[in-house]
């Protein structure tokens, strides 16, 4: 499974990416608004430091005016993938951006018959949110397997699938066995899946005893 990071912080994505971790990045309205910056400047900065998928959002609601916005995004890098909300406008865009070999990245889908519906309409990714439906009660892992077991019985799907909404380091490591294509992570869970206390207190006795042997 790739990881992506789930963020618009430049500062995030050049530290994680120089971990060599990721090979993507997804961002969104309210990512873009936390950061402070233009959003054309943020995404284009971000091409200049991963060499993978980046997604940027369009927020025009009608089909033709989405495709309008997307041409120049897409314009900025070969890696811009064009995220879409998913509803009936955005499928209608989706059809319309495929046939433009715009790559797209349908969000925020809730249920399996949504993804289906997005890969139809020939979507590059779809992105199912397992946090907020954990978040409401509902099992959003079971979900991200739903999508899987039926994306990988028709040979006519070449739509990926992005495990989002990742709350913790659980949902990554259960998006991975299922069999997900990719996940999107946000950085404080990547440093979380950085960290365990058997780690920590295995290098602090490793550096005690070091200090011990003779060194002349």
């Amino acid at each position: 499974m790739k990881l992506f990071i789930d963020t618009a912080i430049v500062d995030e994505i050049r530290e994680v990416n120089d971990m060599g971790v990721i090979c993507g990045v997804t961002t969104n309205p309210s990512l873009i608004a936390k950061s402070g910056r233009k959003f054309e400047d943020v995404v284009k900065e971000i091409t200049t430091i991963v060499d993978g998928p980046i997604s940027a959002e369009v927020t025009a609601k009608d089909p033709d005016e989405m495709v309008e916005q997307a041409k120049p995004l897409a314009a900025i890098h070969p890696n811009i993938i064009i995220k879409i909300p998913f509803n009936k406008e955005g499928l209608m865009a989706c059809k319309k951006m495929t046939a433009l070999g715009i790559k797209t990245n349908v969000t925020l889908i809730f249920s399996a018959a949504q993804a289906l519906l997005a890969a139809k309409a020939g979507a590059t990714y779809v992105s199912p949110f397992l946090g907020r439906l954990d978040d409401i009660g509902r099992d959003g892992m079971m979900l991200i397997e739903e999508i899987v077991d039926i994306f990988d019985a028709d040979p006519t799907i070449n739509t990926e699938i992005i495990a989002a909404s990742i709350r913790n380091p659980i949902h990554v490591i259960d998006a991975a066995r299922v069999g997900c294509d990719i996940a999107t992570v946000p950085y404080k869970v990547i440093m979380q899946m950085l960290n365990h206390p058997l780690t920590t207190s295995g290098i602090a006795q490793f550096d005690k005893d070091w200090a011990t042997v003779p060194k002349n």
